[in-house]
């Protein structure tokens, strides 16, 4: 078993809820040679200093998330993508401390499988932002302001992938109106939706 890192001791200690779960998932990963670092808040594992899994918690459940989930084979069936929009993550979710227990072995050969995807050098194939659906209410401010349309198409994939996540969320039109014409500026000034 790998080293615990010191720097990731502080999210295991301020867990109220998944304590026991995390622990497991802590030693279930370790066990499995890879190396243990602090990013985004949360254990992340990595091998060769690529990011392979990261241990995660929400209300329901908590999960370890496989960063390319999505090229592993998943003969179990339980790879979870988040949302329609995540295109190389895959979560395996946990509500006890039983469930993790149970599936241990099938746990660590994901885990291995996904080390395999990181030494072959395999890579996500990610769709173009092109294939996105842009929602019509975004659309139409495009279609009518030609210096919005530059503006959008001078900005980075990720950042318009971004604003086209965020103005489609919305159930509502007059939400989605909304937020667009709220963004219609920082969009203009070329910037991203968190910058």
């Amino acid at each position: 078993m790998n080293e615990m890192n010191p720097k990731v001791d502080f999210f295991f200690d301020k867990a109220k809820k998944w304590q026991k779960e995390y622990e497991k998932l802590r030693t279930v990963i370790l066990d499995c040679g890879l190396t243990e670092e602090l990013k985004w808040g949360c254990p992340c594992y990595t091998f060769e200093d690529r990011n392979i899994v990261l241990i995660h918690g929400f209300k329901e459940y908590c999960a370890v998330l496989f960063f390319k989930g999505a090229l592993l084979a998943d003969p179990e069936g339980i790879l979870i993508q988040q949302t329609e929009n995540v295109q190389s993550a895959r979560q395996v979710r946990f509500t006890s401390l039983a469930q993790i227990v149970k599936m241990e072995r099938v746990l660590k050969s994901y885990v291995y499988e996904a080390i395999e995807v990181e030494r072959a050098g395999l890579k996500v194939k990610y769709k173009k932002t092109s294939q996105f659906k842009i929602p019509d209410e975004f659309q139409n401010k495009l279609d009518k302001t030609s210096k919005l349309k530059t503006a959008f198409e001078a900005l980075t994939p990720g950042r318009q992938r971004a604003y086209i996540f965020y103005f489609s969320q919305p159930k509502l039109s007059k939400t989605r109106t909304s937020r667009v014409e709220k963004y219609v500026k920082q969009i203009l000034n070329g910037k991203g939706l968190d910058d």
